[in-house]
């Protein structure tokens, strides 16, 4: 107890200290009529409950914390004397209450303290009250209070259980949300603002109360009712469909670069005035078809025609009934065809439609009359017979024919005998004197043997003469090869000479 007392004086003085700090009133004073049983609270049986009076002083101190001064005079019902016995005490009080009680309808209370009770016979006893409490607003300032307190008391069977019912009202200037500005000059009695806003919260410290604050969270300007205008636009932001870009009012605040009277963030055609009809784009032809899409900008046309007065798929001006190219872009002259060699020749029509001529579209380049197109030799002069390729001399044919029988192997295989590279050289000096011919080698045998080996045998040998012509320097894709075994005899296979003239590989100069 003597350690407690010194505590309590410290709280006490710190919270006067603040609370004049504050500068508020929080006095509160009440009446209760108490009930009052030293029966229950010291296991005695058969006392009656008596009755009392209480009146009381009570100051806030914090918003959690009270102090509370009960004066109460009765009379008591007490063990082994059956005269009631009139009191009356004093107690000091710490009352613990919600921290936001002021703003609330119901504010429960813990309660612990001291007090003096005085006795007709008894004389003093000290006693000290816990319990709790609970205060139920009627009016702004109107409480009822119900209370309930255990004492506990040094003398014998003097611990006695009261409970208080009774009216409890406050006095002086009522702040509920703590900000200094009293409840009856405070439009948010039970919220915490500042002075400037009549006690109203301000979290962007605009001067504006943020509820009337249209951007609360946003410093702005009184004229834009709280919310600022970030690109001095005179649009406010909240309004502002371009907030960081300086704009027109009529445009919701955004720019116009080309000034048509269309927003930049809806105008296709941003740097070149148009109309709101075509989406901010020129319109020349004033169809109703802005010029990036319309195929006739020059001439008023429809929709269905992208623009133009007919039907013109490509857009090269010819109408596509008439177009024999509806789908190119081409040239008038040539019925809306395209000419890419601009040799008058349209390339649906052109052998080459990519250098220019004048035979069907094509070049002579050897000048032998037939042209390039279907020239198989053409830097070379040549016959029309020969497809434009000069025919080959007879010596040379002879060449090939003497081939057939000069280029021998080994016996039963693919291997090249050494005396037949020198005509498989002439005929390598054949091909490079003649680049538009092609090769055709064929493999044969006779009819010695099973068949398919034959066949597998003249292939191989085919095919040892076009390795060997390309190691001479031949392109690979002029040459081809194939094996016929003993498929294609030119002599009697039952007459030795006859198969030797069947055992052989044939080469064919030909154009394509």
């Amino acid at each position: 107890m003597r350690r407690f007392l010194p505590f309590l004086m410290f709280c006490l003085l710190s919270s006067l200290a603040l609370q004049a700090q504050q500068e508020r009133s929080r006095d509160a004073f009440s009446a209760k009529l108490l009930f009052i049983d030293y029966g229950r609270a010291n296991g005695i049986d058969g006392l009656d409950i008596t009755n009392g009076l209480e009146l009381a002083y009570t100051r806030n101190l914090l918003p959690w914390l009270n102090i509370n001064a009960p004066i109460k005079v009765g009379v008591l019902n007490v063990q082994e004397d059956i005269n009631n016995r009139t009191f009356a005490s004093l107690d000091g009080v710490l009352q613990f209450q919600m921290p936001s009680a002021d703003s609330s309808r119901f504010i429960p209370y813990l309660l612990a303290g001291g007090g003096v009770t005085w006795e007709s016979e008894l004389g003093t006893n000290p006693q000290f009250p816990v319990g709790a409490g609970l205060n139920i607003r009627v009016g702004g300032r109107s409480f009822v209070n119900i209370q309930g307190e255990y004492r506990l008391s040094q003398e014998t069977d003097r611990n006695n259980l009261q409970l208080g019912v009774g009216y409890l009202h406050r006095f002086g200037k009522m702040d509920a949300d703590g900000d200094g500005i009293a409840d009856q000059l405070d439009d948010c009695p039970t919220i915490a603002g500042t002075e400037a806003t009549m006690g109203c919260p301000d979290q962007d410290k605009d001067g504006i109360a943020d509820n009337k604050d249209k951007c609360p969270a946003r410093a702005g300007q009184k004229r834009f009712d709280g919310c600022p205008d970030t690109d001095k636009d005179m649009v406010p932001d909240d309004e502002d469909e371009c907030p960081e870009v300086a704009g027109e009012a009529a445009l919701g605040g955004c720019p116009d670069t080309d000034g048509d009277g269309v927003a930049d963030g809806q105008d296709d055609c941003p740097n070149e005035a148009g109309s709101t009809e075509t989406m901010g784009c020129p319109d020349t032809d004033e169809d109703g078809i802005a010029d990036k899409d319309d195929a006739c900008p020059l001439t008023k046309g429809t929709p269905e025609f992208d623009g133009c007065p007919f039907s013109d798929r490509d857009s090269d001006g010819v109408a596509d009934e008439k177009d024999e190219c509806p789908d190119e872009a081409g040239n008038i002259e040539l019925a809306g065809c395209p000419d890419q060699d601009a040799d008058g020749v349209a390339d649906k029509d052109d052998l080459c439609p990519t250098v220019a001529g004048k035979m069907e579209g094509c070049p002579d380049t050897d000048g032998d009359g037939v042209h390039d197109g279907i020239d198989a030799c053409p830097e070379r002069i040549g016959t029309a017979e020969n497809k434009g390729c000069p025919e080959l001399k007879k010596e040379e044919q002879d060449v090939l024919e003497f081939a057939m029988r000069a280029v021998q192997f080994e016996l039963g295989e693919a291997r090249l005998k050494k005396e037949s590279e020198e005509v498989l050289n002439q005929i390598a000096g054949i091909m490079d004197r003649y680049p538009g011919y092609r090769l055709r080698i064929s493999g044969h045998t006779d009819s010695l043997g099973d068949a398919e080996d034959n066949k597998k045998l003249s292939e191989e040998r085919a095919r040892a003469c076009y390795y060997y012509l390309i190691e001479e320097g031949i392109r690979s894709d002029r040459i081809q090869y194939e094996g016929f075994g003993e498929e294609k005899p030119i002599a009697d296979n039952d007459r030795s000479a006859g198969r030797r003239k069947n055992r052989r590989v044939e080469f064919d100069l030909y154009i394509e």
